[in-house]
C-alpha cells in the first residue's frame, strides 16, 4: 500500500539520498559476495510475495478458467486465507513475515510514527540522519563525522539464521528492508526505498497550461513552461544539496524542441538527445546532479512520457529514482549487485512504489495512462524475475511483485458498480485492470512449479487482502468533537495544517498515522497533559465510543473494532505502538487529511480520490492469501508463521524470539 499524504511531510521526514551520499557512502564497495554454496543443502524454498492478493478475488478470477497454474497448484497443495497483522498495513505485515513476530517484536506499527520527544513524524521503516559534524567553508558544508540512514525494523530477520548455516538467499524487493543491511544474502531493497528527493515518489509535470489545484498536489509538482519558437527551456529540480550551507536544490538544465507540425519532440539533457512521439515513453534516462564541482555528484534516472505536443504541451517526468548502475544509497547487497543486475537486464525502478498512483489521483494520468505505466513496471519486474530465477539453484529465493496491490488500490472502482467512483462507461481494459494483474501472476507461478522438484517448497503469499473504500472517517475531527483534542481557534481549525490551533495543555488524545491514536501522556509526549494514572480509563472510554460510532448518512458502523495496543501486542518494542489501534469497517478508512493533523469539516464524507480500495480495516476483514505445494497442518496460519516454516524446511530450530510456529507437518 502507498502512503497518500503530503509531499511536504515526506520532504521534512526524510533528509534524502544526498545526505547519505555526502556523508561518506559515495563510491564505497562494501564487500565482495562470498561463495556460500553448500553442497549439503538439498532443500529449496521459493517464496513469491504478491502484495495485496486477496483470496476472495483470486477465487473469483480463477473461476474464469484463465489461470491454469493457480488451479493446478490449488488442486495439489494448499490454498487458504493468511491471517494478517493489526493493522494490516504493508510495512507492519511484511515486518512480521521477516521476523516471525507480532508488531511488538519488530517495532513497526504504521506507515507513520512520531517522535514523542519532538512531535516529529517520520516514515516508520527507516530514518535518514545528516552529518553530526561539518566543516563550513564559504557556501560549502563539508561532512566530517556521522551521517547515515537507519533501518528501524527491529529483531533479527529470518535469513540471518540461514546465513549462519551457509544457506544462500536471494531477496528481491522485499518490503521493509531499506536500507539493505550487510549480510551474506543477495538483496535489492523494496517498499520503503525513497526516490532521490527522499519521498515515496514525486513526479514532475511540465505544461503550458494552468492546472487546477496544482499547488495542493501531493506526490507531484507542476512546472509551468512557455514555448518560444517551439523551444522549451526548463530545469529538473533534484534533491536539496546537503553540501551547501543554504541547502539549495541541485538542478539540471534541459531543453525540449517541439516539431512545429508533427506530434514529436526532441529532449536534450546533459548531452543526451532522445526523440519521442506523443503518447510515447522513453527508456531510463540517467542524470547526474552536481553537489560540489569536480568532487561530488549524485546519480539518478527518470522516464519521460510525452502526453501532448499540440496545441498544448504536456510532459510527465517520473520521480527521480536512485540509479542502480551507480547507487549512492544502500539499495543492494552486495553494493555491486544492483549494477550487475542493471548490466544484465537494464536499469529498473528502485523506488519502493513504482506505480505512479499520485499521477492518477491528481488527474495527470488517465485510467489508460496509469495502466500503461503499471504494465511497464510489471514487464520490467517480470524480466528481472526471469533472469534471477534462471540463476537460482539452491537455498531461498524470494521475489516481490507490487502490481496487484497498487492497481487494486486505484482500479477497484472500475469493477465495483456499488462504488461512488464507478465509471459505467469505462473501457473493458480499464474494467478488467485488476484481473489483468492477477492473471499475469499465473505465468510466474508456472515457472516456479516447473522448476520445483520433490525437495522444493513453493510458497505464494500476500500480506493482506482488500476491501472497498468509499467513505472517509475524519478521525481527527471526531476527536475534537468528542472533547479529546482541544483547539484554540474553532473557526480556523478546518483550514489548519499539521495540528495548527491545537491546545496541547488541554488535549487528551490525538490521531496520527493511518490506524493510530495516541494519548497525550504527561512525561512521554513533549507537550503531554494526561496523568499516567488516568490513561487506562481514557483509552477504555475512547475505544467504547469508537466501537459504536456510525455514519450519519446511512447508520453503518465505521469501526469494526478499536483495540488497546497494550492488550494486543507483546514484545520488547510494544512501547513504540500507538495507544489505540483502529480497525475500520469495510468501506471506511481514515481520511488522507486526518492522517497528519488536518481537521476536515464534518465526521465523514464521500471518497473522491481514485484511491478507491484499501486494507487499513480490521485484520479479520482483509486476510492475505497463502498457496503452497505442501500440506499445511495449521488451521489458521498467519504471516508470522512463515519465517519459522522456512527455517523448518532447512532443518533449523525456530528461535525462541519468534511468535510464529511452523505450518508444515
Amino acid at each position: 500500500m502507498q502512503y497518500s499524504n503530503r509531499r511536504e511531510f515526506l520532504k521534512k521526514s526524510l533528509i534524502g539520498a544526498t545526505a547519505i551520499a555526502s556523508s561518506g557512502y559515495i563510491g564505497k564497495e562494501l564487500f565482495a559476495m562470498p561463495n556460500i554454496s553448500n553442497s549439503k543443502i538439498s532443500n529449496k524454498v521459493i517464496v513469491l510475495g504478491i502484495d495485496g492478493m486477496d483470496p476472495n478475488l483470486l477465487r473469483k478470477f480463477m473461476q474464469k478458467g484463465e489461470m491454469p497454474a493457480f488451479q493446478r497448484l490449488v488442486r495439489s497443495g494448499h490454498f487458504g486465507s493468511l491471517a494478517t497483522t493489526l493493522p494490516p498495513q504493508s510495512p507492519v505485515a511484511w515486518s512480521s513475515f521477516i521476523t516471525g513476530t507480532n508488531p511488538g517484536g519488530h517495532g513497526i506499527f504504521d506507515f507513520i510514527h512520531r517522535d514523542p520527544a519532538s512531535f516529529t513524524p517520520y516514515l516508520s521503516t527507516s530514518r535518514s540522519y545528516g552529518a553530526e559534524k561539518t566543516l563550513e567553508i564559504g557556501k560549502w558544508s563539508i561532512p566530517v563525522k556521522g551521517g547515515n540512514v537507519e533501518l528501524l525494523r527491529r529483531g533479527p530477520a529470518f535469513w540471518t539464521y540461514l546465513e549462519e548455516k551457509g544457506i544462500p538467499a536471494t531477496l528481491f524487493k522485499l518490503p521493509a528492508n531499506f536500507p539493505v543491511e550487510d549480510s551474506k544474502s543477495k538483496a535489492i531493497s523494496g517498499m520503503g526505498t525513497p526516490d532521490l528527493l527522499g519521498t515515496y515518489g514525486t513526479f514532475t509535470f511540465y505544461t503550458d497550461m494552468d492546472i487546477e489545484g496544482a499547488k495542493n498536489f501531493t506526490g507531484g509538482r507542476v512546472v509551468k513552461v512557455k514555448p518560444v519558437d517551439h523551444v522549451i527551456k526548463t530545469k529538473i529540480d533534484g534533491p536539496p544539496n546537503s553540501l551547501r550551507t543554504d541547502q539549495d536544490v541541485a538542478d539540471i538544465d534541459f531543453t525540449v524542441y517541439r516539431d512545429p507540425w508533427e506530434p514529436v519532440v526532441k529532449v536534450d539533457v546533459q548531452g543526451q538527445q532522445i526523440m519521442l512521439k506523443q503518447g510515447e515513453w522513453s527508456e531510463w534516462l540517467p542524470l547526474k546532479f552536481e553537489m560540489m564541482p569536480m568532487f561530488a555528484t549524485v546519480n539518478g534516472m527518470v522516464k519521460i512520457y510525452v502526453q501532448q505536443v499540440h496545441p498544448h504541451f504536456r510532459m510527465y517526468v517520473s520521480p527521480i529514482n536512485v540509479d542502480p548502475m551507480e547507487a549512492h544509497v544502500p539499495i543492494s547487497n552486495p553494493s555491486s549487485y544492483s549494477r550487475n543486475l542493471s548490466e544484465a537486464v537494464g536499469r529498473f525502478y528502485t523506488q519502493g512504489f513504482p506505480e505512479d498512483t499520485k499521477a492518477l489521483s491528481n488527474g495527470i494520468f488517465s485510467n489508460e495512462e496509469f495502466l500503461s505505466q503499471s504494465k511497464m513496471v510489471l514487464d520490467e519486474r517480470l524480466e528481472i524475475f526471469q533472469h534471477e530465477f534462471d540463476d537460482f539453484n539452491e537455498g531461498l529465493f524470494f521475489f516481490y511483485f507490487s502490481s496487484i496491490d497498487q492497481n487494486t488500490h486505484m482500479m477497484w472502482r472500475t469493477m465495483d458498480p456499488s462504488h461512488p467512483l464507478y465509471e459505467p462507461n469505462a473501457s473493458k481494459e480499464v474494467k478488467d485492470a485488476v484481473y489483468y494483474f492477477y492473471r499475469s501472476m499465473d505465468d510466474v507461478l508456472k515457472q516456479a512449479m516447473d522448476k520445483a522438484d520433490s525437495k522444493t517448497t513453493i510458497m505464494l503469499l500476500s500480506d493482506h487482502g482488500f476491501a472497498p473504500f468509499g467513505r472517509e472517517f475524519h478521525l481527527s475531527t471526531w476527536l475534537v468533537n468528542q472533547g479529546y483534542t482541544a483547539v484554540t481557534d474553532p473557526d480556523r481549525i478546518h483550514d489548519s495544517d499539521f495540528y495548527d490551533h491545537v491546545d496541547w495543555s488541554k488535549t487528551k488524545a490525538f490521531a496520527m498515522g493511518l490506524n493510530g491514536i495516541y494519548i497525550n501522556l504527561l512525561g512521554r509526549e513533549v507537550r503531554g497533559s494526561v496523568m499516567p494514572r488516568d490513561a487506562v480509563q481514557l483509552k477504555k472510554e475512547i475505544i467504547e465510543k469508537l466501537n459504536i460510532v456510525r455514519d450519519p448518512l446511512n447508520g453503518k458502523k465505521m469501526v469494526a473494532q478499536a483495540y488497546d495496543a497494550r492488550k494486543v501486542y507483546r514484545g520488547p518494542f510494544t512501547d513504540l505502538a500507538p495507544d489505540i489501534v483502529v480497525g475500520y469497517q469495510s468501506g471506511y478508512r481514515i481520511s488522507d487529511q486526518a492522517v497528519l493533523g488536518k481537521f476536515p469539516k464534518g465526521i465523514v464524507s464521500d471518497r473522491k480520490d481514485k484511491w478507491s480500495a484499501d486494507h487499513c480495516m480490521d485484520p479479520g476483514l482483509v486476510p492475505g492469501t497463502l498457496i503452497t505445494n505442501q500440506s499445511v497442518q495449521t488451521k489458521t496460519p498467519g504471516l508470522w508463521d512463515l519465517a519459522p516454516s522456512i527455517l523448518q524446511k532447512f532443518g533449523i530450530q525456530v528461535p525462541k524470539e519468534m511468535d510464529g510456529k511452523p505450518i508444515f507437518g
